[in-house]
């Protein structure tokens, strides 16, 4: 079943990095036949797995900074409590007192210099990051609407969610910081198929859309 998604800039942007990571997948299988000793098929594969968790750690961090912008232009009372006890140095706060800058415009600048350079490929500092917009239990919620969305057909659970998602990333570890060398090994590289990215990427694009929807 196909399922809607939102239509942000951000998810958007998602899409088109997925969809990258799929085409390289695809040149990897066409290329299949014609596999020789200068010539390994398989780093197509690496490569799609990197760039698909490259998409979602951006997307995380792009629907941050979006959703901490607009809830600190609302200054709602109902606001998550991490974003009300976020900290701004003296300096910005003297620039809104001042008027020569805003407050959410303040806000926005502190957590992107905050978490900017900080991989949300970790359920732990994804959760984190997220409570500044919710005060959902995002993995706990997301793996309840993959379990609706299949009709009860899974039974997944927070925990259950956390460790797919940590598998897929350790893995992009391997290619991206180790070679994607079997360990104590100095040129064998792990087996790598079609089948094994398409999945990483399918519940990569699964776990997106969940926590999206979560959000709301």
């Amino acid at each position: 079943m196909v399922r809607e998604h939102p239509q942000t800039r951000e998810f958007q942007a998602f899409k088109t990095n997925i969809e990258y990571a799929r085409k390289m997948v695809v040149a990897g299988q066409s290329l299949a036949a014609f596999q020789s000793p200068i010539l390994d098929i398989g780093d197509f594969y690496r490569a799609a797995w990197v760039q698909a968790v490259g998409a979602i750690d951006h997307w995380f961090h792009e629907e941050l900074y979006r959703r901490v912008a607009e809830l600190a232009a609302q200054d709602s009372p109902g606001m998550p409590y991490q974003l009300t006890a976020f900290e701004l140095p003296l300096k910005k706060v003297e620039e809104v007192r001042r008027g020569t800058t805003t407050l959410a415009d303040a806000v926005s600048e502190q957590v992107r210099l905050k978490w900017g350079n900080v991989a949300l490929q970790n359920p732990r500092k994804i959760g984190e990051a997220l409570k500044l917009v919710t005060e959902e239990n995002i993995w706990a919620k997301a793996a309840g609407q993959i379990n609706e969305w299949t009709r009860g057909r899974t039974a997944m659970n927070e925990q259950a969610l956390k460790k797919r998602y940590i598998a897929i990333t350790d893995r992009r570890n391997k290619i991206a910081h180790e070679a994607d060398l079997v360990d104590g090994s100095l040129h064998e590289r792990r087996a790598i198929t079609d089948a094994e990215v398409t999945d990483a990427i399918n519940w990569i694009e699964r776990i997106a859309l969940a926590i999206a929807t979560v959000l709301g």
